[in-house]
Parts: structure tokens; sequence; C-alpha cells
């Protein structure tokens, strides 16, 4: 199974190097989070409370989700994520979603449906897998599984200049690191799939490194492992 699981925070640069990773390898990139993100866009279009489990589980089950690869665009994305045949690639990313995924994602029902569809996908091969359980629910057999983490304040940094590139300056930095702080601790203690790493992940700190430092080392151990 060509598979190589990738989790950690948000905004750890687990996504970025993901990317590249697998554009050097020919993979697909499939970030496990924009499928949470697109529920939780759903729900909030919908009108549907994020804190109903049950309303949420149900709309999860509904909504047709497509990811696709990153074709005839130039806006740096990774992926194209088609909600209900929308392209709602950049939609998931507005701070509303940001401050209601993880409590769409703690759902069981939920969670249970968007990993069936990722193990789906995996049966396909050759692709690169980015989330908070791939090591450890999703794809517990992949041959390679890697964790990769930094400071909440170099995530907040980094969160920061996302949005600005994207021309969205209505939170500051303390903001988005107070949400940083809260959805690491949401992650890290909800009931079902909780972020950490598998127990044979190797640990990656990225806070002082860049992506490209980052993917070079990744790419060591994954020929290591061929």
């Amino acid at each position: 199974m060509n598979v190589i699981a990738i989790d950690g925070p948000a905004a750890s640069g687990k996504t970025t190097v993901g990317k590249m990773l697998a554009q050097r390898l020919g993979y697909l990139i499939l970030d496990t989070g924009c499928m949470y993100r697109a529920v939780t866009l759903a729900a909030l279009r919908a009108g549907v409370n994020v804190h109903d489990d049950t309303a949420v589980s149900q709309l999860a089950h509904q909504i047709d989700l497509e990811i696709q690869p990153a074709q005839n665009h130039a806006d740096g994305r990774a992926y194209t994520l088609l909600l209900d045949g929308e392209d709602v690639t950049w939609d998931i990313r507005s701070p509303e979603v940001d401050a209601n995924v993880s409590y769409i994602s703690k759902y069981a029902a939920v969670r249970h449906e968007m990993v069936r569809q990722q193990r789906a996908i995996s049966e396909q091969g050759d692709v690169v897998m980015v989330g908070r359980d791939i090591g450890t629910v999703v794809l517990p057999d992949a041959p390679l599984k890697l964790y990769i983490t930094a400071t909440a304040e170099e995530r907040a940094r980094r969160r920061l200049r996302d949005r600005q590139d994207q021309g969205n300056y209505e939170s500051g930095y303390e903001v988005i690191l107070a949400d940083i702080k809260r959805r690491d601790e949401l992650d890290s203690n909800r009931a079902h799939s909780p972020l950490k790493p598998a127990a044979d992940a190797i640990m990656i700190d990225s806070s002082d490194h860049t992506a490209e430092e980052i993917l070079a080392q990744i790419l060591a151990l994954q020929e290591a492992l061929a």
C-alpha cells in the first residue's frame, strides 16, 4: 500500500509539506481536515446547530464530497474540494469554519463516515494523507507515519500569514493564538480519535525549519523504507 500518513495539530505545516511531498512523488494529496471543514461549512450554510450531534451527523451522510487534483488553478491550492458539486476549496478556510470545525469533528458518526471515505481513497494507492488521526485510526498499517508539530506561537504566526495572503484581516495574532490553543485542547481531549501521534510515528518539529528542510528529511526516510 503506497501511502504516507502525516498527522499533527493545526498550522503545524503538515499540509504544506504533504503537498510538496505528494508533488515530488507523483501522489495524490488528501488533506482529511478539509472534509471535516466541508461538513462544518455545510452545517453553517444550512443553519444546522453545530452542537447538535444528531443533526450534524445526518448532514455528513447526506452531502457529496469530491476531492480532485489541483488542475487548471493558479491560486496556490493543493487540491480542489467540491461540496455537492460546488468548489469550496477556499470557503472552508474562513474564520467561521475555523471556529466551529473542532466541535463537528468530535462527533463519532461524522468521523466514522469521513474515515470510511478516506480509507476508500487510500485503497487506490499512491496517496499522502494528512490529518489528525491518520496513523492512529485511518491508516494504522501505513508503512511511513509522521507527526509534524510546532509551537503554538509559530503556528499562530503561520495562520495569520495565510489569512493575510488570502486578503483576510479580520483576526489578529492574539485572537488566532487563542483559537489555536483552544483547538489543540478540543482535538487532544475528544473522546473519538483524539489528536496524538501513533506509537510508531516519526516526530518532526517544524518550528525552526523550512518546509524544504522538512521535505528533504521525509524523502530520506521514505527512501530508506523503499
